[in-house]
């Protein structure tokens, strides 16, 4: 975690957080920042579900990553959801017909936590944000914006990145 970041809520926290602005200041400090670095600490939430790590935007899989191969269709049920990583970056991968196979940044664009497959949703375990599993948009907020897709493909029995 970026020390000056600490710093700063510990200080609005010593401070009391009396007033707007010391409401203002202990919020702030919640903030996700987007400092452009790519390797994260992955430290977070007590459940160790967030992350730190990427561009900010997780709009798609490293490049590096197309032709990974990613999971078998077979492990993905019809109408289902899975979670896998590509590229080291944890995705969503949901078969909403047989056959189709799309694929999410499993980043929540709320606060960045891990969000994980569930029952009929997406659902970020941090603030309870839910999200379509065919198409990443927000079901259920605190998350303002989808998820954004990850290109995969597939290619008989397998989902492949790219």
């Amino acid at each position: 975690m970026d020390d000056a970041r600490e710093l700063s809520r510990r200080t609005a926290l010593a401070l009391g957080g009396s007033g707007a602005l010391g409401g203002a200041l202990i919020l702030a400090g919640c903030a996700p920042t987007d400092s452009g670095d790519s390797g994260g600490d992955g430290a977070g939430a007590d459940s160790g579900s967030t992350t730190d790590g990427g561009s900010g935007d997780g709009a798609s899989a490293p490049t590096d990553a197309a032709g990974e191969d990613v999971a078998a269709l077979a492990d993905i049920p019809v109408g289902g959801s899975i979670s896998a990583t590509i590229g080291g970056e944890p995705v969503l991968l949901s078969q909403p017909t047989a056959g189709e196979v799309v694929a999410f940044s499993a980043i929540c664009t709320h606060q960045r936590c891990t969000v994980a497959p569930e029952r009929a949703s997406f659902v970020c375990p941090c603030h309870g944000s839910m999200f379509d599993p065919t198409t990443g948009e927000v079901e259920q907020g605190p998350a303002l914006e989808p998820l954004p897709s990850v290109p995969v493909t597939v290619d008989g029995d397998r989902v492949i990145a790219g």
